[in-house]
């Protein structure tokens, strides 16, 4: 069950709420001071990214976020909309065909950029790409509660 879910449309200045409810969450969740940055860093990469996808897709549905402690874990996964092939994981690896097509392979290449960056913050990443879109799913470990004498 989610710890926390948000849902905001796809402007940037909403990335940046996103960040900073994500840190606190980690925080209170016990996810280490040291990689807080990182949590900070990947989730805004992962929104800005879901947020890029939804305005050049021309999609009004919300960017989701869902934020979940788990015992040993917390997990944040970013959704964007953008249903099929066009979206992140699928394209990886995809070259363009030339001509008309440019934009798109640029788009893609900055899909990849993105992705390439959230991998190299978080060492638990997932990409599933499906009909609804595509979820981001990252993941840290916490660390267990000291007990006060």
């Amino acid at each position: 069950m989610p710890t926390v879910e948000l849902r905001f449309s796809a402007q940037p200045e909403h990335v940046r709420t996103a960040r900073l409810v994500a840190a606190a969450v980690a925080r209170r969740a016990g996810v280490d001071e040291a990689v807080l940055d990182e949590v900070r860093l990947a989730v805004g990469e992962a929104c800005s990214r879901a947020v890029g996808l939804h305005r050049s897709h021309a999609i009004t549905a919300p960017v989701t976020v869902v934020l979940t402690e788990e015992e040993k874990a917390f997990s944040i996964e970013v959704g964007d909309s953008v249903p099929g092939p066009g979206s992140g994981a699928s394209s990886l690896g995809a070259t363009g065909s030339g001509g008309s097509d440019e934009p798109d392979a640029e788009a893609d290449s900055e899909d990849d950029m993105g992705l390439a960056v959230i991998s190299g913050l978080v060492d638990d990443m997932d990409v599933r790409s499906g009909a609804d879109g595509e979820v981001i799913r990252m993941t840290w470990p916490t660390m267990p509660a000291v007990a006060l004498p």
